[in-house]
């Protein structure tokens, strides 16, 4: 329709109803006949010239005719001009103009952004620009069908002057250009020195969704940051903590995130983010001492060590992970969350060997401990290895037997 419409005010309504017609039909001729969907044009006008229409054009005369009583015109038996074809089709199909792609024989690319090809030896392989009627636009590399040759003059109202900002990892980071274009199809791209603060941040923030983890430092203090604030949500359902799960702080990045992009230009920029602090900066302040309070990164020990504490983030008990000696005198297992959850010791020796994995401390002490106390004395016989631990005064270093 947009076709017809266009072809009335260009005088060009006798080609395309027949153009029209023919591609509502299942091609007239055999493949050999090549690409070219103006043989099917000029077979078709011969054939109505000299009053020998074949049944398969007989079909495609009678749909041509329709057109023409809709406009009031006669048939055409005339030549034309192939190139006014492809005109006609680029309002027919304007997402299938096609550009030869430089050193890649009879291949394509379409306005659509999608690849597609021609036979090696066929008329129109090798030129320019077509525009294509029919084609397979299968996944990867489609087949072209039907074209016609295009006059690139006659794409001159549907270029577009466009700025594009994207970020690409491998080839630096941000990258910013002015280009000339007709869909997907780059005629002229020249770089954007300056482009605006908001664009540039937009090409960040999507780069991020996609491939954020290895863009970002998600070292391991920031996953224990995420785990502590996942095992609340668990712990607390009622409670509003946020989803700091990775897939979700990369997919709403621009929410908490942008603001620290705006002197982003490379991969490394955005390797020295601190993320631990920005994320921290992300919760209300009563969150953060709330966070602090009730999932604590660390927790000190009977002997004065601060050591940190290991979160998962599917809500399990925290690990502790500290040497036996330095929770002598401790009879209870230390806890979190309010008191609620149990954090799960496991016991080193003076060497940091696991001795020992429970939730239970007192229970440890009073049976466990005395057989796990043989094995070692013989093996670290010069430390201090009490009857009585949960009396003994902890110890962080090497004290030695007096």
């Amino acid at each position: 329709a947009q076709m017809l419409v266009l072809a009335e005010k260009y005088h060009l309504l006798n080609l395309a109803t027949d153009l029209a017609a023919i591609l509502e039909e299942r091609d007239p001729m055999p493949r050999e006949t090549g690409i070219d969907i103006n043989e099917r044009i000029i077979a078709l006008r011969n054939q109505r010239k000299n009053r020998s229409l074949g049944r398969t054009f007989h079909r495609i005369e009678k749909g041509a005719q329709q057109y023409r009583n809709l406009f009031d015109i006669e048939a055409d038996n005339g030549g034309f001009d192939p190139y006014e074809t492809g005109f006609l089709l680029t309002h027919a199909y304007p997402e299938r103009i096609a550009c030869a792609r430089p050193g890649n024989n009879a291949q394509f690319q379409l306005s659509n952004g999608k690849l597609a090809s021609a036979g090696h030896k066929d008329d129109l392989a090798h030129e320019p620009w077509l525009a294509v009627a029919h084609l397979n636009a299968r996944d990867g590399i489609g087949k072209i069908f039907l074209a016609s040759p295009l006059n690139p003059k006659d794409l001159m109202p549907l270029v577009k002057e466009k700025e594009i900002i994207t970020w690409d990892t491998e080839d630096g980071g941000l990258i910013a250009t002015k280009d000339l274009r007709i869909g997907s199809i780059i005629l002229k791209s020249t770089p954007l020195p300056e482009p605006s603060e908001e664009h540039r941040v937009k090409a960040i923030s999507e780069a991020i969704q996609k491939e954020g983890e290895q863009l970002l430092n998600f070292d391991q203090n920031v996953l224990q940051w995420q785990n502590r604030i996942l095992s609340l949500r668990r712990w607390n359902p009622t409670e509003k903590w946020p989803d700091v799960s990775t897939a979700n702080l990369l997919a709403t990045n621009s929410e908490w995130l942008s603001p620290y992009l705006n002197t982003i230009k490379t991969p490394r920029d955005l390797k020295k983010l601190q993320l631990l602090e920005i994320l921290e900066y992300s919760l209300s302040h009563e969150q953060q001492i709330s966070l602090n309070k009730l999932a604590p990164s660390k927790i000190q020990v009977p002997s004065g060590s601060m050591i940190n504490l290991e979160y998962k983030n599917n809500g399990d008990a925290p690990i502790l992970a500290v040497r036996l000696q330095e929770l002598f005198g401790l009879a209870k297992t230390p806890t979190v969350n309010n008191g609620k959850i149990n954090i799960l010791l496991h016991l080193l020796s003076p060497g940091f060997k696991p001795v020992q994995i429970t939730s239970d401390l007192e229970s440890f002490w009073n049976n466990t401990y005395y057989d796990v106390k043989k094995d070692l004395k013989g093996r670290y016989p010069k430390h201090v290895w009490p009857d009585n631990p949960w009396e003994e005064e902890a110890i962080r270093g090497v004290k030695r037997k007096k």
